[in-house]
């Protein structure tokens, strides 16, 4: 048996996902991220349809604006934006750059004279090799857009709102969004 460090040069031979070159290339794979993907929304993979690679550079509007690029930008079936960022050493700001790419990506999908109609739910997820919150244990949040006041998600009850406009049934709109029945009833106001 070898010591401690010729046990930790062997472990450091093999690429670890956390490398974010080695994340970018496990994404390339349509299984792969398509497992993935659906463990983070809870779902199977068989509910997962279509998982389609993005540009990450995110645009610019001018000259000096900053440049965001981005891990893995995957766009799904439903025309989801899902943001992954592999973050393996400490980033002071780490939310400030979430909201910054979070709101590249939002803004970045209509163009002058398109109605807002056409804007679609944008996920980001951090995978972090740092606590970035210390008060707790939690290794997974769920952080949405609401109401300071009601706490009503805005962004998630006009998605409700869309689909079911379009035709979509309460069940179908549950079963795309990984929620119940009743949360789409009571978001969508019923």
């Amino acid at each position: 048996m070898g010591t401690q460090d010729e046990k930790r040069e062997k472990d450091n031979f093999i690429m670890l996902p956390t490398v974010d070159f080695c994340f970018k290339e496990l994404m390339q794979n349509p299984k792969v991220r398509k497992g993935f993907i659906a463990a983070i929304l809870g779902k199977t993979p068989k509910e997962v349809r279509r998982t389609t690679l993005v540009p990450t550079a995110l645009r610019k509007e001018s000259e000096d604006d900053k440049l965001g690029i981005l891990d893995v930008l995957i766009e799904l079936e439903d025309e989801t934006k899902m943001n992954m960022e592999m973050q393996v050493s400490y980033f002071d700001c780490w939310t400030n750059r979430v909201l910054f790419y979070l709101g590249k990506i939002y803004t970045g999908q209509i163009k002058e004279g398109e109605d807002y109609d056409k804007l679609r739910k944008c996920i980001h997820v951090s995978i972090l090799e740092f606590v970035h919150f210390p008060q707790d244990k939690k290794c997974c949040r769920k952080i949405v857009f609401c109401d300071a006041e009601t706490g009503e998600q805005l962004a998630l009850k006009r998605i409700i709102e869309r689909q079911l406009e379009n035709g979509k049934t309460e069940k179908e709109t549950a079963d795309l969004l990984g929620m119940d029945i009743q949360e789409v009833r009571e978001l969508a106001g019923k």
